[in-house]
């Protein structure tokens, strides 16, 4: 053969029996098969490989081990927690649907809401977060969905799932559950009765702020067969890249989570101890909106939590307050190892915070550190 031929139809050549602790990256847009006859392309290909598209083996690992701490029938891997948002969205829903949402929820959620999803006649409708087993009343002979997030974003107010679920299910409307802040394991979704459970793996799963990823667990065969094949046709692929930094991610999940915990309550406590913060919203703390909730269902808590200022202060006053941070980057995202500072002056909530409100994501620095820096910015405000 002609050498260009040899490059372009390379043999391999490395011996086989390579052992490592780390998944391979496989990358890969074309499948190879035997003969004519195997040719498939389904996402349901589970003894094989169909198209690079449905996932190479490196995120089907990944997937794989997210249906398995989750105790999931099925994971699909997307490109971030918006995109999980929407394959959700577009699996459940049509023209003509109704969707109940807490007003509490992830705001790109929202925006979705009063943007494609309005477009495509699909009507989305805010509900207190608090409300549980009440949401009986808001459930239409047209509703699709009932959408869940707790703690919620930023407000962190604690839904009663399993209240919500039942009252669902008797109507036979199915219920999800953004559980990013729980990673998936501080609160076991389909216990509680979930029916499907998303998650941003950028945030706890990567831990590191280096990628984008998203995952939607579903509880049962019936599911998995509607969000599959929704996935097939939008075309959610994901970075085998992506998929390998999360695999690693994972493996330092527990002592991270573990961590991440223990310093966020530790500053969690300080603030609430000062005069300047009227009140702190941590799912731990009895000031959090749902905490005995929290208390019952979950097993532990984790690096994201609000502070609200004093009403003395004024909002260009909480902002000066971010300003003058310096360990604490200001920035969006959460569950890296570097700590988050960030006011939220125009949130859409029945409440109006007056720019007052500040989430804090804690990372892997020293609490006491972190303490410090705080109290710095806390005299300087």
């Amino acid at each position: 053969m002609h050498w260009r031929t040899k490059l372009a139809q390379p043999q391999t050549l490395a011996p086989a029996g390579f052992k490592s602790l780390a998944v391979p990256t496989y990358r890969g847009s074309t499948v190879l098969f035997e003969k004519q006859a195997d040719v498939i392309d389904h996402w349901k290909q589970e003894d094989g490989y169909s198209c690079g598209l449905y996932g190479t083996p490196t995120a089907l690992e990944l997937a794989g081990r997210i249906r398995a701490l989750e105790g999931a029938a099925h994971t699909f891997l997307v490109p971030g927690g918006q995109a999980a948002i929407a394959l959700v969205y577009l699996a459940v829903c049509k023209t003509g649907s109704h969707a109940l949402v807490p007003h509490s929820v992830y705001g790109p959620n929202k925006e979705m809401s009063a943007g494609v999803l309005k477009r495509f006649g699909i009507e989305v409708e805010s509900y207190d977060p608090l409300m549980g087993a009440a949401i009986a009343k808001l459930i239409r002979p047209n509703t699709a969905l009932i959408w869940t997030e707790s703690p919620g974003s930023v407000t962190m107010e604690i839904q009663d799932v399993p209240a919500i679920c039942a009252a669902a299910h008797a109507r036979n409307v199915p219920v999800a559950l953004d559980n990013t802040y729980a990673a998936g394991v501080l609160f076991d979704a389909f216990k509680h009765g979930v029916d499907i459970s998303i998650q941003a793996l950028t945030k706890y799963v990567g831990g590191h702020s280096d990628l984008l990823l998203g995952a939607v667990s579903v509880r049962e065969a019936k599911f998995r067969d509607l969000v599959g094949d929704t996935y097939k046709e939008l075309g959610m692929g994901v970075s085998p890249d992506d998929c390998s930094l999360a695999l690693r991610g994972l493996q330092t999940l527990g002592v991270r989570l573990r961590q991440l915990e223990s310093s966020a309550l530790t500053v969690a406590k300080w603030l609430a101890a000062r005069a300047e913060i009227k009140a702190v919203f941590h799912p731990a703390l009895p000031s959090c909106p749902g905490h005995d909730v929290w208390k019952r269902d979950f097993t532990g808590s984790a690096s994201v939590f609000s502070i609200l200022f004093d009403d003395r202060f004024a909002a260009k006053d909480v902002g000066a307050f971010v300003d003058a941070l310096q360990l604490f980057k200001i920035g969006m995202s959460w569950g890296g190892v570097t700590s988050l500072a960030l006011v939220y002056p125009n949130l859409d909530r029945p409440k109006d915070y007056g720019g007052r409100l500040v989430r804090l994501n804690v990372g892997l620095e020293e609490p006491e550190d972190l303490i410090g820096d705080l109290e710095r910015a806390l005299r300087a405000t």
